[in-house]
């Protein structure tokens, strides 16, 4: 009988049928991110062109879902693996891990029936050069997860065992054992979408089967594709997270006002500033992110003057009315939607972003108009990206005040609000009628005003 070389495709008839390609990309896509320390976003980017381009578009959720829920849950399932993994994992084994976390995730917490995922586990692993002369032990594997793998994983504490222990750690330092927990039991959890429209909150959130919330941010469960949804080709609204929202808004009236958006890309802040009137320019260090940015505002209708430049070092001909950094940072805050993110940094990565956005606060200061305002944000729930940057700031910087949030704004929220002044947000946060439609993301902000 003829067979399919390995190094060919299989036929998508064929291959469709048994659900192989949805596996397969997200195999690859773990491997990635695990073994490749690459982050999701940018593979994600990169794969539609590759293992994702020619799958329908159930199978593009079903490969996103069975990478998120291995990456939200494998602290669990590497305890479990490591129960039947009497020698621990062989070298040189290719996507071998990969295929095991998955495969173990789809049967543990994604109900795909165990005959199913174990055999297109092993026929993943056939069809990998490396993990192929694995394939009985992947079999081997599974069915004893599929048999045992519940009562052990019913065993551990979700929120510990699926923080890793350098990140547990930190927050703990920093915020408690109690919020501690309830951060990484919010981490655990598929997030809603937020939008920011441009009006009609209340009009969009009925369209789209959402609802409005404090932020003034449109709130719905993802179904499907981002870009079918209405109003996406009119431009009425984009993605951007509710606490990401914030910092723009922290701006005030900006109507007429000349704004810096300081590392600006992809632009859902410098849109929100636009869309309110400001004349804005928007710098980022990287011509490709800059391009997106374009792109976006071109879908919202929306223009503004970009620049391609560092902006810890960048000098305009004059001073700006004010100045938004919303500062690159480790993004812990926001590992409910990138959950690769505590797989791909470390404290030492925390260290040496703390020291980028010392610089790029100073920059930012001198861009500043005298009696300008500055709102420095980060999406980190780290206290060296956050309070302690600001603290530093004010220390080293007579001329700035911090000017905290009033009771009268829009956002005045005392949970939120710090007794600094400072905004701080919480994933467990932002509590509504279900798990599912609750949360946000970890931010932090500040509103600093040079003296006049």
């Amino acid at each position: 009988m003829k067979t399919t070389p390995r190094n060919k495709t299989l036929s998508p008839t064929r291959d469709h049928q048994v659900g192989l390609p949805a596996r397969r990309a997200a195999a690859d896509l773990l491997d990635a991110v695990l073994q490749k320390h690459q982050a999701l976003d940018d593979v994600l980017g990169r794969v539609r062109n590759g293992a994702l381009f020619d799958l329908p578009t159930r199978d593009r959720a079903l490969a996103r879902a069975i990478v998120g829920t291995s990456l939200r849950r494998k602290g669990q399932i590497d305890r479990v693996l490591e129960t039947f993994l009497e020698k621990g994992l062989p070298a040189k084994a290719g996507t071998l891990y990969p295929i095991l976390l998955s495969g173990a995730a789809q049967i543990l917490f994604m109900n795909v029936p165990p005959h199913a995922a174990i055999d297109l586990a092993v026929r993943l692993a056939q069809w990998d050069p490396r993990a192929k002369r694995y394939d009985k032990l992947v079999n081997a594997v599974l069915r004893r997860v599929s048999e045992k793998g519940s009562a052990i994983a019913d065993t551990l504490d979700p929120a510990r065992v699926n923080t890793p222990d350098w990140l547990w750690q930190r927050w703990v330092r920093a915020w408690g054992e109690d919020r501690t927990s309830a951060i990484s039991e919010t981490q655990l959890i598929e997030p809603p979408l937020d939008l920011t429209v441009k009006s009609d909150p209340d009009v969009w959130a009925e369209n789209l089967g959402g609802r409005v919330l404090p932020t003034g941010s449109v709130r719905l469960i993802p179904r499907g594709r981002i870009e079918e949804l209405p109003g996406f080709d009119e431009g009425a609204w984009w993605v951007q997270d509710a606490a990401a929202s914030i910092p723009a808004q922290l701006l005030g009236d900006v109507a007429g006002k000349r704004v810096a958006d300081l590392c600006a890309a992809p632009g859902g802040k410098t849109a929100q500033l636009v869309a309110k009137g400001a004349a804005v320019t928007a710098v980022d260090l990287s011509k490709n992110r800059l391009a997106r940015l374009e792109e976006n505002l071109a879908r919202l209708g929306l223009a503004a003057e970009t620049v391609t430049a560092d902006a810890s070092q960048w000098q305009p001909d004059a001073p700006f009315d004010a100045v938004l950094l919303d500062a690159p940072c480790s993004s812990t805050g926001t590992i409910r939607r990138h959950p690769d993110v505590p797989y791909l940094k470390t404290d030492k990565d925390i260290a040496e972003l703390a020291a980028l956005q010392t610089r790029l606060l100073d920059n930012a200061v001198r861009l500043l108009k005298p009696g300008g305002t500055l709102v420095y944000s980060t999406c980190s729930l780290e206290p060296e990206e956050g309070e302690a940057q600001v603290a530093a700031l004010l220390a080293r910087t007579d001329s700035l005040r911090i000017e905290p949030m009033r009771a009268d704004e829009p956002l005045g929220n005392t949970e939120w609000a710090q007794s600094s002044g400072v905004l701080r947000t919480f994933p467990f946060q932002l509590q509504l009628d279900s798990p599912e439609w609750s949360g946000m993301d970890g931010f932090f902000a500040a509103r600093i005003v040079a003296a006049g």
